[in-house]
């Protein structure tokens, strides 16, 4: 899974915006080939801005692995400091997908970001304060919908126009693992208040992270609480906590601790995905924030739970471009999306992987393994956590 019990290295065609998921699920009806669906994001008010490409950034020199730890920062509640310097990005380990080679030296500068997930709680006071309204909680447009099919396909039935959104829902027996749709849902009603559908709540959630958010949503969060989304950089040096190359957050050992604790590291998958899973790790979806041990830099669920956006733009190649020899300096991201197997969909980058990670079709909750989603795009294992900027020099120029 896509890292996540996703949908295999294409799930971002299932959009969690009304108007892409009921296309999906007209192109599923009327069998029309997937591959059209890859068409261009479509969004029914103006996008947040992107306060990524202009975060203030102090100048840094690429050198060795390097440690730089600001004396006189003042650690906002809830955040940790991440020292700045030198790491390796990426991997080339054999388990690794092709977005996450070659590995490759990036210095980063000191930045914040949170110790965990922004969750139900702090979501929900961000909704009290603005009276935001999500996507998936948006009334789908028929146009949007007709002008990504081709001419001609009569419109959707208006009993389907409501808002809603893709909710994994595990099939009762074993299934090919080929066709994401098996255990993906249309759910009218399903939202960040109501994950699985309108029968579902936030009972006894209120501490676990807010799913069904798209990256236009978290945008309007980040920027209401004075923060933004990391990077992709930023959060892989975040993830490793320290440590370098190791295959998992917290080092090569696989997830489950068998020599001291028997206990699960990380919120994924057991049992047989996508139709039964054990919950041994304690949780069949989500889990409260700190469930789970933190990495070395006292950081949670950088492995698992909810896969995580990032602020930059996805490119599928784009280590292929940076330099091995010499240190990419606080790299921003693309300019634009760019990923040939969807072409025509501008992607977000999402990381970290979520409780539907399986080994058996994917080990995504690794810290180099990344993949995009188109920004107005955001399912039942997807959620956020914000960073913040230390320096207040202005930026050298951006690198990719």
């Amino acid at each position: 899974m896509t890292g996540s019990g996703s949908v295999g290295g294409s799930w971002g065609g299932l959009r969690k915006t009304a108007w892409h998921t009921l296309v999906w699920l007209l192109f599923a009806t009327l069998g029309f080939s997937f591959g059209y669906l890859v068409t261009r994001s479509r969004r029914s008010g103006p996008t947040t801005p992107d306060p990524i490409a202009t975060a203030p950034r102090a100048a840094t020199t690429a050198g060795g692995p390097t440690t730089v730890i600001p004396a006189d920062v003042v650690v906002p509640e809830g955040m940790v400091l991440i020292p700045g310097g030198e790491f390796t990005m990426g991997t080339d380990a054999t388990e690794a997908w092709e977005d996450e080679k070659p590995s490759h030296p990036v210095v980063v500068d000191p930045f914040l970001i949170d110790i965990h997930e922004v969750t139900n709680t702090q979501f929900a006071r961000f909704i009290d304060a603005t009276g935001y309204q999500t996507t998936a909680e948006q009334q789908p447009k028929v146009e949007e919908i007709l002008a990504q099919l081709p001419p001609g396909t009569p419109p959707p039935d208006p009993e389907i126009l409501v808002p809603g959104s893709l909710v994994f829902t595990p099939p009762e027996e074993k299934v090919p693992l080929n066709d994401f749709s098996v255990w993906w849902r249309w759910v009218p009603g399903a939202s960040w208040q109501h994950p699985e559908g309108p029968d579902s709540n936030l009972e006894g959630r209120e501490q676990h992270p807010v799913v069904q958010v798209s990256w236009d949503d978290a945008q309007a969060y980040v920027q209401w609480a004075g923060k933004r989304l990391p990077t992709e950089a930023e959060w892989e040096r975040a993830a490793r906590g320290g440590l370098q190359q190791q295959l998992y957050v917290w080092g090569d050992a696989p997830p489950r601790d068998r020599e001291k604790t028997d206990r699960y590291r990380a919120n994924l998958w057991q049992g047989e995905f996508p139709n039964r899973n054990t919950a041994a790790d304690g949780w069949p979806r989500t889990a409260p924030v700190k469930s789970f041990p933190p990495n070395d830099y006292g950081l949670y669920d950088m492995a698992g739970n909810v896969w995580e956006w990032c602020g930059d733009w996805y490119q599928r190649d784009l280590y292929l471009h940076r330099p091995r020899g010499s240190a990419t300096v606080n790299p921003l991201g693309p300019q634009e999306s760019s990923d040939p197997t969807r072409p025509f969909t501008p992607q977000r980058s999402q990381r970290g992987g979520s409780f539907l990670c399986h080994d058996t079709y994917c080990s995504r909750y690794r810290p180099s393994a990344r993949h995009g989603s188109s920004p107005d795009t955001g399912m039942s294992h997807v959620g956020f956590r914000c960073a913040l900027s230390i320096a207040t020099t202005p930026a050298p120029a951006a690198q990719p």
